[in-house]
Order: structure tokens, then sequence, then C-alpha cells
């Protein structure tokens, strides 16, 4: 197997050299692409040292055989026919694809199948919150139909990349020493902060984030499921948190719930509220699982239930999801 990474620098470019070495993913060659100015840096793999090349329009991808792409849409958008022009599969982490028509939206635990389809050679995975809330939802659809979602997020530093959790870090710092604190990559100071928008908003008030669990949700799960969303920018460093509440066909008892959540692939059940036991970011962050609890029905709804799950995005939400889809184009 020969093996591309596209965006080696970048949070989830290195987050997945460790989920391959951790999977022990079979990578007989592993080539590094970067923009010019990664272009040249070096990075340990296995033991051996490998130089990041600058990626250009030419036919460097010839014999690679999946390329995990993580280095925006933008860069996705210009390179993707250089990438699977000779037959690489595109696995790409960013927005650019993924309610393409032609372009299936993976996440194994749920729609694995979907990734066998792939006219163009690309295979998108979808947003981090999507693939935590899908996979928690999924454990729910297998024993009766999901009508409705409502969300609310609560969305670490690390969704917004690398430098996004240094400066959270450096905030805190600045805040401590009297200083005043750098912003730059949110619209406001997130240290001791909470910000309701991720993404840029529309015109239907919705961010572009609260819009993409909507549709992505409809797209993996095959189903006419409504989502409503609400984002929210959090003072964490690594791991989402979800507050979920959904409407079923039928009732579904806790008890009910609580099994199939524990049976569910992908799925740890942490839900013992009178010792106090409930998933949180700070236990999570460089773990895969999607962590579940706080199960309860809802108070006013009696076909709603209402759970929290907590999964690190830069894993589970990224690199270990775009992993898991090699993985399983390996084993078909």
């Amino acid at each position: 197997m020969k093996i591309a990474i596209v965006g080696t620098s970048g949070a989830v470019g290195q987050e997945l050299l460790r989920v391959l070495d951790e999977r022990n993913f079979p990578v007989d060659e592993l080539f590094l692409f970067g923009s010019s100015r990664s272009a040249g840096s070096t990075y340990t793999f296995r033991g051996k040292e490998i130089t990041v090349k600058e990626l250009k329009h030419n036919d460097d991808f010839k014999d690679v055989d999946i390329a995990f792409v993580s280095a925006g849409g933008g860069t996705s958008k210009d390179f993707a026919e250089t990438i699977t022009k000779h037959g690489t599969i595109m696995i790409d982490n960013s927005s650019a694809f993924r309610m393409d028509e032609d372009v299936p939206l993976v996440v194994p635990e749920v729609n694995p199948e979907d990734a066998l389809n792939r006219p163009r050679g690309i295979i998108a995975n979808p947003n981090c919150t999507t693939i935590q809330m899908v996979v928690a939802l999924k454990a729910i659809e297998d024993i009766t139909h999901i009508r409705k979602v409502h969300v609310a997020t609560y969305q670490a530093a690390s969704g917004a990349g690398a430098a996004a959790m240094q400066e959270l870090e450096e905030q805190y710092k600045q805040l401590v020493n009297g200083e005043e604190p750098t912003v730059s990559k949110f619209a406001y100071q997130l240290a001791y902060n909470l910000i309701p928008q991720v993404d840029v908003f529309t015109d239907n008030g919705y961010t572009k984030e609260e819009l993409k669990m909507y549709n992505e949700t409809r797209k993996i799960m095959h189903s006419d499921v409504e989502v409503s969303a609400t984002c929210v920018r959090v003072p964490v460093m690594r791991a989402h948190s979800e507050a979920t509440w959904i409407e079923t066909e039928r009732p579904v008892s806790i008890e009910e719930a609580r099994e199939a959540f524990s049976k569910a692939d992908g799925v740890v059940l942490v839900d013992n509220p009178a010792n106090k036991e409930y998933p949180m970011p700070l236990d999570i962050a460089g773990k895969d699982p999607v962590y579940v609890g706080r199960i309860r029905k809802d108070l006013t709804n009696e076909r709603g239930l209402t759970f929290w799950t907590v999964s690190d995005q830069i894993r589970k939400g990224a690199a270990t999801n775009a992993v898991q889809i090699a993985e399983y184009l390996i084993k078909q």
C-alpha cells in the first residue's frame, strides 16, 4: 500500500500520522505533501524520516493507492483531479465535496457501503459534529426511526485547527499575566468565554456549521430526519460535546436506549449519574469512540429521548474516521 497525506503539518495531518501508526495500518510507502511553506519539513513515521513535498499539478500521485487530504476546501477542489486522475482514492477531510451527489459521505459505523460507489474517486469525511452525532443516532435508528433531532454543540478550540488551540492556551497565559489577550482565530476572546457562532451566518440565521448538521445527517443516514442545531465554541482544548434531543417513531425507554448504546459500534456508554459518571472532554481527548451518557426521557414528549455525547474532534471527528474508511476499503 502506498499512502499519501496532503496537509501534513496541520492538526489533522499530524493526527493522521499517529492514527495510521497506532492502528497498524498497512503502509509500505508514505508520501507527505504540503504547501510551499511546509515543503522540506521532515516527519518521522515508523522510524523513517520523510520529507514533505510541495503539492503541485503533476504525476506525484501516480502510484498512490489512497490519499488522505486535509488542507482545506480550496486545495481539495484545486487538486482533486490531479490526485485522482491515475486511480488514487481521495479521502477528503474538507467540506468541498460533502453534498455532491456523486461523492459518498461516509461514517463507517453508519454507512460504510456508500464508500464503494465513488464515481469521481473521492470519498468525503463528514463534519466533525455530524460524525459524532450520527454514530450515536445509529444506535437508536436501528430500534426505531428518528423523526427529529435538536442538538446544541459545545465545540473545542481543536475544531478550528492547531493555531486555534495555541491561541486559547496563549490567551489564558496572557490573562493570568494581566496582558491583553491575542484574538486572531476567533471573532472574540475564547478564554473564559463562549462564542455562539461556529462558521459564518447564512440568510436564515443559522451558521454553515449548523446547516451541515442538517444536510449531512440526512445524506449519511439516508433519512428524512429533521435536524435543528445550535453550535457554540467553548474554551476547551480538544473533544466536542453535544446535548441531543430526539423524537422517535415510537417511545423508547431509558433501559432500551442504554442497551442499544452499549451494543453500538463505536460507542462507549458512560451513564451512571448516581456516581457522577458521564462523558467529559477532559477524559476523552485523544480517544477514538463516541461516549454517551446522561440518557433521559424528554419531559415534554412521550416519544422523546435526550442524551449527552463527547468525542475527540481531531480523531473520530477527522483523522480516525478517514482511516476507518480506508480500512473498510482494504477489507472489501
